[in-house]
């Protein structure tokens, strides 16, 4: 199994995409998940004036750099709700789909949507109307479209699929050969069950997974050892499933968010310098070097 991790690692530190990709090549990854949210939601990169500049950019900073793109998130948005907002979202996602396949990704995570009020039978079906949609695309230019199990939060009036056992539910009722899942560990330590039988749930659905850890109250985003997560279900999981892909490290919360007080922001010691952060960064290899090493998986 190869090492991976997001550009969304820096985030914090730069909005250019080739500027995280050779922060995470300096940090000795070989591989990278590509975080298109950041481009979305500062309106840059693949969603700026210049995009196809920018994505020739992409493809040459990963040749020089040698490092290999291997999937990639979708931005966030509210698939499901036709307001202002959906056409361009619906655009954006389709977008995500078409730059894929240009930068050779198989894999697009593709969160799937809720809205207050819906009943669980109404937001299967009004997903699977999103997702079908999305998949003609996908289709077209051969990549897979991942949901994902979401994060967990108790909100009255909502209901949206945070557990293996609804995203199996809808998988199977799209029923779509394209659509598969990615498999969050930090989203899963949330839940009751083990980490491994979550794992084995999804099964064979499982296409890329997201490595994070947290204290099981909260979506934190750490690295491993971090928190409560049960790396030792995680691996034995991975191996129940025969599981061959990636392993994608979501970790970008290292250290805690960026102080954005107005009162520190001028502050000289209030925020991670960066070389800091690439040094963390190494270190999040190291610990996905080892962890795989353990159960015999290093490629």
């Amino acid at each position: 199994m190869k090492l991976a991790t997001t550009t969304g690692d820096f985030l914090a530190y730069t909005k250019n995409g080739c500027e995280s990709l050779g922060y995470i090549a300096d940090a000795g990854f070989k591989y990278a998940d590509y975080n298109f949210h950041g481009d979305f939601e500062n309106g840059v990169g693949v969603f700026g004036e210049n995009c196809e500049y920018y994505i020739q950019s992409l493809i040459e900073t990963a040749r020089e750099r040698d490092i290999k793109f291997v999937q990639a998130h979708s931005p966030m948005g509210e698939p499901i709700t036709k307001d202002e907002n959906y056409e361009r979202f619906i655009w954006a996602t389709k977008k995500c789909i078409e730059v894929c396949a240009r930068l050779g990704i198989k894999n697009l995570v593709v969160h799937s949507g809720y809205e207050k009020g819906m009943s669980k039978e109404e937001t299967l079906e009004k997903n699977k109307e999103f997702y079908l949609d999305i998949l003609k695309d996908a289709e077209k230019y051969d990549v897979n479209i991942l949901t994902e199990n979401f994060n967990k939060i108790c909100v009255e009036g909502y209901y949206w699929i945070d557990n293996v056992y609804d995203m199996k539910e809808l998988i199977e009722y799209i029923n779509h050969p394209l659509l598969g899942a990615c498999f969050d560990t930090g989203h899963a330590n949330l839940q009751k069950e083990s980490i491994r039988e979550q794992i084995n749930v999804l099964g064979r659905y499982i296409k890329a997974i997201h490595v994070h850890d947290n204290m099981g109250d909260e979506d934190a985003h750490r690295p491993l050892w971090c928190g409560t997560l049960d790396i030792d279900s995680l691996m034995e999981g991975l191996t129940d499933i025969n599981y061959k892909g990636y392993f994608t490290f979501e970790s970008g919360s290292i250290f805690p968010k960026i102080l954005k007080r107005s009162e520190m922001k001028d502050r000289k010691l209030s925020n991670v310098p960066l070389f800091v952060r690439i040094e963390s960064e190494k270190l999040l290899r190291k610990m996905g070097e080892y962890v795989l090493k353990e159960y015999g998986m290093s490629d």
